[in-house]
Protein backbone atom coordinates (compact mmCIF):
# COMPACT_ATOMS: atom_id res chain seq x y z
CA UNK A 1 0.00 0.00 0.00
CA UNK A 2 1.24 3.22 -1.18
CA UNK A 3 2.07 5.77 2.13
CA UNK A 4 -0.23 8.77 2.82
CA UNK A 5 2.16 11.34 1.35
CA UNK A 6 2.21 10.04 -2.18
CA UNK A 7 -1.73 8.88 -1.91
CA UNK A 8 -2.02 12.63 -1.31
CA UNK A 9 -0.01 13.35 -4.46
CA UNK A 10 -1.97 11.46 -6.51
CA UNK A 11 -4.83 12.98 -5.57
CA UNK A 12 -3.53 16.84 -5.93
CA UNK A 13 -2.01 15.81 -9.15
CA UNK A 14 -5.78 13.86 -10.63
CA UNK A 15 -7.58 16.84 -9.16
CA UNK A 16 -5.68 19.86 -11.74
CA UNK A 17 -5.27 17.07 -14.29
CA UNK A 18 -8.07 18.69 -16.57
CA UNK A 19 -6.64 21.88 -16.46
CA UNK A 20 -2.95 21.36 -16.95
CA UNK A 21 -3.57 18.32 -19.30
CA UNK A 22 -1.89 16.07 -17.58
CA UNK A 23 -1.78 12.46 -17.01
CA UNK A 24 -4.98 10.47 -15.71
CA UNK A 25 -2.73 7.23 -15.82
CA UNK A 26 0.57 7.54 -13.96
CA UNK A 27 -0.56 8.85 -10.84
CA UNK A 28 -2.47 5.16 -10.49
CA UNK A 29 0.83 3.24 -10.95
CA UNK A 30 2.17 5.72 -8.57
CA UNK A 31 -0.14 4.32 -6.11
CA UNK A 32 -1.36 1.43 -7.26
CA UNK A 33 1.09 -1.92 -7.35
CA UNK A 34 -0.01 -2.67 -11.29
CA UNK A 35 2.23 -2.84 -14.13
CA UNK A 36 -0.23 -0.97 -16.48
CA UNK A 37 -3.03 1.32 -16.19
CA UNK A 38 -5.83 1.80 -18.69
CA UNK A 39 -8.77 4.58 -18.70
CA UNK A 40 -11.42 4.31 -21.16
CA UNK A 41 -14.65 5.60 -21.81
CA UNK A 42 -17.75 3.65 -23.31
CA UNK A 43 -21.42 5.05 -20.77
CA UNK A 44 -24.14 5.79 -23.10
CA UNK A 45 -23.81 9.60 -23.53
CA UNK A 46 -19.68 8.93 -24.35
CA UNK A 47 -17.55 8.13 -27.05
CA UNK A 48 -16.39 4.88 -27.04
CA UNK A 49 -12.81 5.31 -26.69
CA UNK A 50 -9.51 5.13 -24.93
CA UNK A 51 -8.75 8.37 -22.30
CA UNK A 52 -5.14 7.17 -21.67
CA UNK A 53 -2.87 4.13 -21.73
CA UNK A 54 0.41 3.18 -20.19
CA UNK A 55 1.50 0.87 -22.55
CA UNK A 56 0.83 -0.89 -25.98
CA UNK A 57 -0.67 -3.85 -24.56
CA UNK A 58 -2.70 -2.19 -22.29
CA UNK A 59 -3.95 0.39 -25.01
CA UNK A 60 -4.33 -3.35 -27.24
CA UNK A 61 -6.16 -4.93 -24.30
CA UNK A 62 -8.49 -1.93 -24.17
CA UNK A 63 -9.48 -1.63 -28.12
CA UNK A 64 -9.79 -5.71 -27.96
CA UNK A 65 -12.53 -4.79 -25.23
CA UNK A 66 -14.07 -2.11 -27.07
CA UNK A 67 -14.07 -4.50 -30.33
CA UNK A 68 -15.54 -7.52 -28.35
CA UNK A 69 -18.14 -5.49 -25.96
CA UNK A 70 -17.13 -7.60 -23.45
CA UNK A 71 -14.46 -7.51 -20.21
CA UNK A 72 -13.58 -6.23 -16.98
CA UNK A 73 -14.26 -2.72 -17.58
CA UNK A 74 -17.43 -3.22 -19.19
CA UNK A 75 -18.65 -5.85 -16.21
CA UNK A 76 -17.64 -3.08 -13.71
CA UNK A 77 -19.38 -0.33 -15.21
CA UNK A 78 -22.21 -2.48 -15.69
CA UNK A 79 -22.70 -3.68 -12.20
CA UNK A 80 -21.38 -0.46 -10.73
CA UNK A 81 -19.11 -2.24 -8.90
CA UNK A 82 -15.10 -3.14 -8.61
CA UNK A 83 -14.61 -5.83 -10.68
CA UNK A 84 -11.27 -8.27 -9.83
CA UNK A 85 -9.75 -11.42 -11.25
CA UNK A 86 -6.83 -12.87 -9.84
CA UNK A 87 -5.55 -14.76 -12.53
CA UNK A 88 -6.88 -13.86 -16.34
CA UNK A 89 -5.46 -17.26 -17.76
CA UNK A 90 -6.49 -19.28 -14.98
CA UNK A 91 -8.58 -22.20 -16.51
CA UNK A 92 -10.88 -21.69 -13.57
CA UNK A 93 -11.41 -18.62 -15.03
CA UNK A 94 -14.80 -18.20 -17.09
CA UNK A 95 -15.17 -14.83 -17.36
CA UNK A 96 -15.21 -13.33 -21.01
CA UNK A 97 -13.86 -16.11 -23.58
CA UNK A 98 -14.22 -14.19 -26.27
CA UNK A 99 -11.82 -11.17 -24.90
CA UNK A 100 -9.12 -14.05 -23.64
CA UNK A 101 -9.09 -15.72 -27.48
CA UNK A 102 -8.89 -12.76 -28.07
CA UNK A 103 -5.61 -11.48 -25.87
CA UNK A 104 -4.26 -14.59 -25.34
CA UNK A 105 -0.69 -14.17 -26.13
CA UNK A 106 -0.77 -10.39 -24.76
CA UNK A 107 0.39 -11.57 -21.07
CA UNK A 108 -2.44 -9.97 -19.12
CA UNK A 109 -2.93 -11.78 -15.68
CA UNK A 110 -4.50 -9.89 -12.74
CA UNK A 111 -6.92 -7.49 -13.77
CA UNK A 112 -8.66 -5.16 -11.53
CA UNK A 113 -11.46 -2.31 -12.73
CA UNK A 114 -13.25 0.46 -11.58
CA UNK A 115 -16.40 2.66 -12.76
CA UNK A 116 -16.14 5.88 -13.55
CA UNK A 117 -19.70 7.04 -12.56
CA UNK A 118 -20.70 10.68 -11.38
CA UNK A 119 -24.09 8.97 -9.33
CA UNK A 120 -25.89 7.51 -12.13
CA UNK A 121 -24.18 8.80 -15.11
CA UNK A 122 -22.37 6.05 -16.70
CA UNK A 123 -18.90 7.06 -18.10
CA UNK A 124 -16.01 4.80 -18.48
CA UNK A 125 -13.75 2.44 -16.14
CA UNK A 126 -10.46 2.03 -14.95
CA UNK A 127 -8.21 -0.97 -15.85
CA UNK A 128 -5.66 -1.52 -13.93
CA UNK A 129 -3.43 -4.93 -15.25
CA UNK A 130 -0.24 -7.10 -13.68
CA UNK A 131 1.64 -9.55 -15.95
CA UNK A 132 1.67 -11.79 -13.18
CA UNK A 133 -1.10 -13.65 -11.38
CA UNK A 134 -2.45 -11.19 -7.98
CA UNK A 135 -5.59 -8.95 -6.96
CA UNK A 136 -5.36 -5.70 -4.82
CA UNK A 137 -5.61 -5.84 -1.16
CA UNK A 138 -8.67 -3.93 0.22
CA UNK A 139 -6.89 -0.90 1.24
CA UNK A 140 -5.70 -0.84 -2.25
CA UNK A 141 -8.85 -1.24 -3.88
CA UNK A 142 -10.04 1.74 -1.66
CA UNK A 143 -7.26 4.01 -3.16
CA UNK A 144 -8.35 2.95 -5.96
CA UNK A 145 -11.70 3.47 -6.03
CA UNK A 146 -11.07 6.80 -4.36
CA UNK A 147 -8.91 7.77 -6.92
CA UNK A 148 -11.37 6.42 -9.81
CA UNK A 149 -14.23 8.78 -8.40
CA UNK A 150 -11.46 11.93 -9.01
CA UNK A 151 -10.88 10.97 -12.82
CA UNK A 152 -14.99 10.26 -13.19
CA UNK A 153 -15.27 14.15 -12.67
CA UNK A 154 -11.50 15.10 -14.82
CA UNK A 155 -13.14 12.71 -17.59
CA UNK A 156 -16.25 14.29 -17.88
CA UNK A 157 -15.04 17.44 -17.72
CA UNK A 158 -12.75 16.91 -20.39
CA UNK A 159 -15.90 15.27 -22.52
CA UNK A 160 -17.85 18.87 -21.75
CA UNK A 161 -15.13 20.93 -23.16
CA UNK A 162 -14.55 18.84 -26.03
CA UNK A 163 -18.35 17.96 -26.90
CA UNK A 164 -20.43 20.43 -24.96
CA UNK A 165 -23.93 20.01 -24.91
CA UNK A 166 -26.22 21.48 -27.18
CA UNK A 167 -27.30 25.42 -26.71
CA UNK A 168 -30.40 27.24 -27.85
CA UNK A 169 -31.51 30.65 -28.11
CA UNK A 170 -31.28 32.93 -25.02
CA UNK A 171 -29.00 30.00 -23.22
CA UNK A 172 -26.76 33.27 -22.58
CA UNK A 173 -28.97 35.42 -21.25
CA UNK A 174 -29.18 36.58 -17.65
CA UNK A 175 -32.35 35.22 -17.52
CA UNK A 176 -30.82 31.55 -17.99
CA UNK A 177 -27.37 32.42 -15.30
CA UNK A 178 -30.30 33.15 -13.01
CA UNK A 179 -31.72 29.76 -13.11
CA UNK A 180 -28.75 27.99 -13.49
CA UNK A 181 -26.80 29.40 -10.27
CA UNK A 182 -30.34 28.64 -8.85
CA UNK A 183 -30.30 24.84 -9.61
CA UNK A 184 -26.93 24.74 -8.62
CA UNK A 185 -27.88 26.43 -5.34
CA UNK A 186 -30.64 23.59 -4.55
CA UNK A 187 -28.23 20.56 -6.11
CA UNK A 188 -25.32 21.56 -3.78
CA UNK A 189 -27.85 21.99 -0.67
CA UNK A 190 -29.75 18.73 -1.31
CA UNK A 191 -26.33 16.34 -1.64
CA UNK A 192 -23.96 18.20 0.28
CA UNK A 193 -21.43 19.21 -2.32
CA UNK A 194 -19.57 21.77 -3.58
CA UNK A 195 -20.44 24.30 -6.20
CA UNK A 196 -18.57 23.01 -9.06
CA UNK A 197 -19.54 19.62 -8.85
CA UNK A 198 -23.12 20.42 -8.48
CA UNK A 199 -22.89 22.56 -11.50
CA UNK A 200 -20.60 19.75 -13.16
CA UNK A 201 -23.60 17.08 -12.16
CA UNK A 202 -26.12 19.89 -13.83
CA UNK A 203 -23.97 19.80 -17.21
CA UNK A 204 -23.43 16.08 -16.96
CA UNK A 205 -26.96 15.14 -16.83
CA UNK A 206 -28.03 18.00 -19.95
CA UNK A 207 -24.82 16.71 -21.65
CA UNK A 208 -26.22 12.75 -21.57
CA UNK A 209 -29.68 13.39 -22.16
CA UNK A 210 -29.03 15.75 -25.01
CA UNK A 211 -30.38 18.70 -23.76
CA UNK A 212 -29.60 21.97 -23.10
CA UNK A 213 -28.03 23.61 -19.73
CA UNK A 214 -30.67 25.37 -19.31
CA UNK A 215 -33.53 23.41 -19.66
CA UNK A 216 -32.27 21.09 -16.76
CA UNK A 217 -31.87 23.84 -14.61
CA UNK A 218 -35.22 25.20 -15.26
CA UNK A 219 -36.30 21.58 -14.61
CA UNK A 220 -34.64 21.26 -11.23
CA UNK A 221 -35.89 24.54 -10.26
CA UNK A 222 -39.50 23.60 -11.05
CA UNK A 223 -39.14 20.19 -9.05
CA UNK A 224 -39.82 18.38 -12.07
CA UNK A 225 -36.38 16.49 -12.24
CA UNK A 226 -34.93 15.31 -9.20
CA UNK A 227 -30.72 14.87 -9.25
CA UNK A 228 -30.13 13.73 -6.04
CA UNK A 229 -31.09 10.54 -7.55
CA UNK A 230 -28.24 10.61 -9.27
CA UNK A 231 -25.68 10.32 -6.27
CA UNK A 232 -27.26 7.06 -5.73
CA UNK A 233 -23.69 5.05 -5.65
Amino acid sequence: MASRHVFGQAVAELTVAHERQTSLCTPFLNVIPADSAVISTFGSAFDVATVCASDPRAARFDEMQFDLGEGPGWTSLNTRAPVAVHDLQSPANSLWPALLKAVDADGVRGVSAFPLMLGSLLIGAVGLYTWRPGTLTEPEKIDAGMLASIVARQVLRRSLAAQPSKTGAGDNGSHSRRVVHQATGMVLAQLNLSAADALLIIHGHAFSNGRTVREVAADVVARRLDLSSMLDS
